[in-house]
């Protein structure tokens, strides 16, 4: 391929991952007015959960259709499944078909962010222009996600939230024709192995009890969790020893036996469950506790997506002086300094103080997620890059699943103490309406401050319990730059015998 022609694939799989940025952030916006026009306050989390669970159970299906039948032709395909999704979405004339048509967008979803990824590690297999690709990634993603709260706060209040799905459609159409037109793959990273149904069944059932277990905490009987999540282990279970006996398996048991590539996924797990207590967090506690408008407590995400981009960019100059390892070690560190802020932050903490939190923890994300995403790809075997990178991308998504439910029964213990504690004068729903800043004021003036503790509470363990994962991150990448060590030494060693 011309350089011309990677550029114009590369701006076009940019589009793909700026519409799932703004798809992921604009249905917060828009999901008021779509409850209130389609009565379906009670199936309101299901709207987030089946995109999620649609997202994360077809990732590695995709990368293994990629592989059978090339890589263009799997993302055209996802890209039409988004696209169709969006455009049913749009015309929902009811809740349940809203459901169904945001899992189908959910499925479409899991393509179009994963592989990009795979073809970017063909399209340039150079490490260090692939990080530079990689760092306008992640622009393209913050840059989506500052703009769609915005674009869909004024598309509800100019048209309606119909519109809010359909402007996914021609920027869907455009990406997959611009693949389909300049993008030419290559035949040699496909394999003629047959396809493995039992495993992905297996794989699907087990993926969707599990998320869905993970998402009915707290919501139903601790029996019906437990039931979901057993089930889901032993689908998973099966999955494992049915795998040994296939030829091409949905998830190749060598990728586990490849010690700097599980760390990889460690370090992706632990950090994208932290990341998440700030991304959903940090907005409540600027409208709650500082009794900031929805606007401004939105406007805390800024920074870090700035950050985010700078972090991501700053990735290739450093390799040129550091080992990858010492580059996450940057990263962490920056992390751990974001969520020390958060943890020591008291009621009263002014609002500059969570702008510099996001600063931190934007670079250090971005710096992580560039250096770990290409370290992926270069630690599987060439053969494994399509399955490792979407396997990547799956352990982020189920690492920030669990956590949002951890999150969110650390929150509503909190909660519960301090209502229980207040002696009948406080009561649950003054707490739901605490954080919004057009509600606060019907709530008695005396008993805000007592209402702010108890929710700083809440939002405190959170936040501990976030920075306690990136010490254990830490701790990780130690012993991981300890390894590196051994073998950047094994490599010079072996290049001065030759």
């Amino acid at each position: 391929m011309s350089k011309r022609n990677i550029f114009i694939v590369t701006c076009a799989l940019l589009l793909s991952n700026a519409m799932s940025g703004l798809d992921n952030t604009i249905i917060n916006t828009a999901l008021p007015a779509i409850i209130s026009d389609l009565h379906g306050i009670e199936l309101m989390g299901w709207i987030v959960a089946v995109f999620l669970l649609g997202t994360a159970v077809s990732t590695l299906l995709w990368s293994k259709l990629g592989e059978h039948i090339g890589n263009k032709q799997a993302y055209q395909l996802a890209a039409m499944f988004f696209v169709v999704g969006s455009f049913l979405q749009g015309i929902s004339p009811n809740i349940v078909f809203l459901i169904i048509s945001r899992t189908i967008a959910g499925i479409g979803n899991g393509g179009v962010v994963s592989l990009p990824y795979i073809i970017y590690a063909h399209l340039y297999e150079n490490p260090r222009k692939r990080m530079k690709v990689l760092g306008f990634v992640s622009a393209s993603y913050s840059m989506a996600t500052i703009i769609g709260p915005l674009v869909g706060g004024y598309i509800v209040d100019a048209f309606s939230w119909h519109w809010v799905f359909f402007l996914n459609v021609p920027v869907g159409l455009v990406s997959a024709i611009l693949v389909q037109i300049y993008y030419k793959s290559n035949p040699k990273y496909r394999v003629d192995s047959a396809v493995d149904y039992v495993g992905a069944c297996l794989m699907s059932v087990g993926l969707i009890a599990l998320l869905a277990g993970i998402e009915m905490i707290g919501s139903v009987s601790t029996t019906v969790v437990i039931a979901v999540i057993v089930f889901a282990v032993i689908c998973l279970g099966v999955l494992l020893h049915y795998e040994n006996r296939v030829e091409d398996p949905i998830i190749p048991q060598r990728l586990f036996k490849n010690r700097p590539l599980m760390i990889d996924f460690a370090l992706f797990i632990l950090i994208w469950g932290a990341f998440l207590g700030f991304l959903i967090y940090s907005p409540m506690w600027a409208q709650a506790l500082l009794g900031t408008s929805a606007l401004i407590g939105g406007a805390t995400q800024i920074p870090s997506s700035i950050t985010d981009f700078l972090g991501s960019g700053s990735v290739a100059p450093m390799r040129r002086f550091l080992r990858p390892q010492k580059v996450i070690a940057i990263g962490i560190l920056t992390l751990v300094l974001s969520f020390l802020l958060m943890v020591v932050m008291g009621v009263k903490a002014p609002y500059w103080l969570l702008l510099v939190a996001g600063v931190f923890e934007g670079f250090g994300n971005g710096a992580c997620f560039n250096e770990l995403q290409v370290k992926v790809q270069e630690d599987a075997d060439s053969n494994d890059v399509p399955i490792a990178t979407s396997f990547s991308f799956l352990v982020r998504m189920l690492s920030q699943t669990f956590m949002a439910s951890i999150f969110g029964l650390i929150m509503n213990s909190a909660l519960r103490r301090g209502v229980n504690a207040s002696g009948g004068q406080i009561t649950m729903k003054m707490m739901n309406k605490l954080s919004d800043a057009q509600s606060v004021g019907s709530l008695p003036a005396q008993l805000i401050p007592q209402m702010r503790v108890i929710l700083h509470n809440g939002l405190h363990n959170i936040m501990v319990v976030s920075l306690v994962l990136m010490l254990i991150a830490g701790g990780i990448n130690i012993w991981a730059q300890r390894l590196e060590k051994v073998k950047y030494a094994r490599l010079e060693a072996a290049k001065s015998a030759s």
